[in-house]
């Protein structure tokens, strides 16, 4: 847009923890709680953890610093920052952009399910160990056709009443308390589950790796999941860096984020695998860990009915700390490139969300649920192998490729020290991953993405 609209005066952080937290609980949301124990769990537990930590120093770092750079360089959220920097390089912002609008359309119906089974938890639903009825229940709740509808409009709801505060009155006051009690609450349940007869079984699973188990498909999956966990690729963390003040140390900020980030998710694998193991479940339950295999947990649990309700409870706020951040991305783009009222951007991006939300929420009912879009999946299944597969590493590998080959690393590395006042002792060090090891690792990521969608 016009030089006038990029120059208009934006919201800033108010502090520097209020940014920590905003940017930590953009990363930290179903990928930890959720998706990080169960790959762990199929995985070998701890040569996974080990790789996984690896990768978050090597990848994760790279890419949080390369988005910071941007941001808070242009002022602008992705689409200008781009723009600014290279004119016809904006469609990079754009991709990004669009793949955080999508994934909050599809994320919002998972929140829905978070709350269902707070609900759940409190009236004291999880009463049976069996795996074949909690699934039965929990295929039953998702295939109808309005109730998820009715729980995806109030985590929508929730979304949108965050956004519209802006960021320092809205997503920072609501980081402040959502991320220490997000923290609190991990460490209680952390506590409880190690506590639990034969729970050292799981420690051990998830910390003492066992390296007969390493092989490329583990690399592969803990390269995917510091890729996705840590909200990289989807313009969220250039879009909160254009909110930093010119003398924010980048360099610290990108160490501590995805540090906090690698904590909870290990925080998270060591509240559930210990649990799983201590009762008598499948550590490699797969995805319905979460809604099937942990309240079979909590039913077998002394005191489970409270630890339900406070797990997911937990499960909702990162949830939250997450959809706030997905819907920010793109209500940033509208008041930057079009100079939208906050309010009435959030309000209509919000609608729009949730509408598009609709299908991914009937897709496992009557009404969509025969229907198939792509490699023979459902809608919901579709959207993410839209944003996963394709949206998210395109995002990511243009964004390594601008960064380190196009702007060029010594104009980043001038952002990152703000022109030489902050030490980077490891700066070439990461000139050298940007331009070179970032591309190579999610090039492959792409590629190994959609090669099986090609075969279908």
């Amino acid at each position: 847009m016009t030089d006038l609209k990029e120059k208009q005066e934006r919201d800033q952080w108010g502090s520097k923890l209020g940014f920590i937290f905003a940017a930590a609980g953009s990363a930290v949301g179903l990928g930890n709680l959720w998706k990080f124990p169960y790959l762990a769990g199929q995985n070998g537990g701890g040569v996974f953890v080990v790789i996984y930590l690896g990768l978050v120093l090597l990848i994760g770092f790279t890419l949080m610093m390369a988005e910071l750079v941007l941001g808070r360089n242009t002022q602008l959220s992705p689409v200008g920052a781009y723009r600014k920097l290279k004119e016809k390089w904006a469609w990079v912002g754009a991709i990004g952009v669009l793949a955080s609008f999508l994934i909050v359309t599809y994320y919002s119906v998972i929140g829905g399910w978070i709350i269902k089974y707070i609900i759940s938890a409190l009236t004291g639903a999880f009463n049976t160990t069996d795996l074949a009825t909690l699934e039965g229940v929990f295929t039953s709740f998702i295939g109808a056709p309005v109730e998820p509808l009715i729980y995806h409009a109030i985590f929508m709801l929730m979304t949108l009443g965050i956004v519209m505060g802006g960021i320092s009155g809205g997503i920072e006051k609501a980081s402040k308390i959502l991320m220490p009690g997000l923290f609190i609450m991990m460490v209680v349940l952390m506590i409880r589950s190690i506590t639990l007869p034969g729970a050292m079984e799981g420690v051990k699973y998830l910390l003492q790796p066992d390296f007969s188990k390493l092989n490329m498909s583990v690399v592969v999956s803990a390269l995917g999941q510091v890729f996705f966990s840590l909200s990289l690729g989807m313009g969220v963390i250039v879009t909160y860096g254009s909110y930093l003040s010119k003398d924010e140390n980048l360099v610290e900020s990108s160490f501590i984020i995805p540090a906090l980030d690698t904590i909870i998710a290990l925080l998270a694998g060591l509240t559930i695998l210990p649990a799983v193991f201590a009762l008598g479940f499948d550590p490699a339950g797969g995805p319905g860990l979460l809604f099937v295999t942990l309240p079979g947990v909590f039913a077998k649990m002394p005191l489970g009915q409270l630890f339900a309700v406070l797990f997911f409870v937990l499960v909702l706020f990162a949830a939250v700390t997450s959809s706030m951040s997905l819907l920010e991305a793109a209500v940033s783009l509208t008041v930057d490139e079009f100079n939208w009222d906050r309010k009435k951007a959030t309000i209509g991006l919000g609608i729009l969300a949730f509408l598009i939300g609709v299908p991914s929420s009937l897709a496992n009912g009557p009404v969509l649920g025969n229907v198939t879009f792509i490699a023979g999946t459902n809608f919901f299944d579709s959207m993410g192998i839209i944003t996963d597969n394709l949206l998210l590493p395109l995002a990511a590998l243009t964004l390594a490729i601008f960064v380190g080959w196009v702007w060029g690393t010594d104009k980043a590395l001038a952002e990152a020290t703000n022109q030489g006042k902050v030490k980077f002792t490891i700066g070439k060090c990461w000139a050298f991953a940007i331009k070179y090891v970032a591309p190579l690792a999610i090039g492959y990521i792409l590629i190994s993405g959609l090669i099986p969608l090609f075969k279908q």
